[in-house]
């Protein structure tokens, strides 16, 4: 794909995020995108959030589960830029006015205190320059129309990233068995759904050494300070004005995510 195609598709989901609105599959646009355009394209798009005044604050890690990678046609996880445009607290709740198709997602946060640079790089690798984890919440958003979508669609729309917060609790992975731990999410008091951490590649810390390990091949390193989301552990969660989440993960402690504004799509 030419890099004014690349643009132009960019510049669209740039402002699709902007204005708050929708717009068509890539792929019924331009049937032969590829992965890699798509890659191409997501840069394009987070350029321009860039360029508008945002920081690069970490990066997160979709498509981990079995099911989603069947659904998608694809065998291994994508991946997303995170900015500071996206950061909220347990304090501040999910304004929905400022997203367009929000579905939520419950899962692990690594928050990095030096630099993670790839390839060659191992589970011990991730731990020892992981400062804390967090449990999290990911509020995953689609510029793409009713989310209908192939993997080429979700990368360039920068792997879905809507907002994403973290809970105040912080733990030392040394001391946290984060494959096993289990993972419960109530949705205004009633359980929503369970998971395990193994359930995201086989453990979250290995969802993390395939990212370090993918973005070094692209010249592109971890920063300390960076906050990596490893993938969901639950289901997608519908979200309404008035509705509350809760996350709370075995041995680690609980994230709250409470949500106000117009009702989601």
């Amino acid at each position: 794909m030419d890099p004014s195609t690349i643009a132009r598709h960019g510049d669209a989901l740039y402002d699709a995020w902007r204005e708050r609105r929708v717009i068509s599959p890539l792929l019924e646009q331009a049937p032969d995108i590829t992965v890699q355009d798509a890659y191409s394209i997501q840069l394009h798009m987070v350029t321009r959030r860039i360029q508008a005044g945002e920081t690069i604050v970490g990066k997160k890690i979709g498509v981990t589960s079995k099911p989603i990678q069947d659904f998608l046609g694809v065998y291994e996880p994508d991946f997303g830029q995170l900015t500071s445009g996206m950061v909220r607290t347990e304090a501040d709740g999910i304004d929905l006015n400022m997203l367009i198709q929000p579905k939520a997602e419950a899962e692990l946060a690594f928050v990095l205190d030096r630099d993670l640079v790839g390839p060659g790089i191992t589970a011990t690798d991730v731990i020892r320059a992981t400062a804390y984890v967090a449990p999290c919440f990911e509020i995953v958003d689609s510029r793409i129309r009713d989310w209908k979508l192939k993997i080429q669609d979700t990368v360039a729309d920068n792997a879905s990233c809507g907002v994403f917060l973290l809970g105040d609790v912080k733990g030392d992975p040394r001391k946290l068995d984060i494959t096993m731990a289990g993972m419960v999410l109530h949705k205004n008091g009633e359980l929503f759904s369970t998971g395990v951490g193994a359930a995201v590649q086989g453990s979250p810390v290995n969802a993390v050494v395939w990212l370090a390990n993918t973005l070094g091949r692209l010249g592109l390193p971890f920063r300390a300070g960076e906050v990596i989301l490893s993938g969901s552990q639950s289901a997608l969660v519908p979200v309404r004005d008035g509705d509350e989440l809760t996350c709370t993960i075995g041995g680690l402690g609980t994230c709250r995510a409470r949500f106000f504004g117009r009702s989601a799509l």
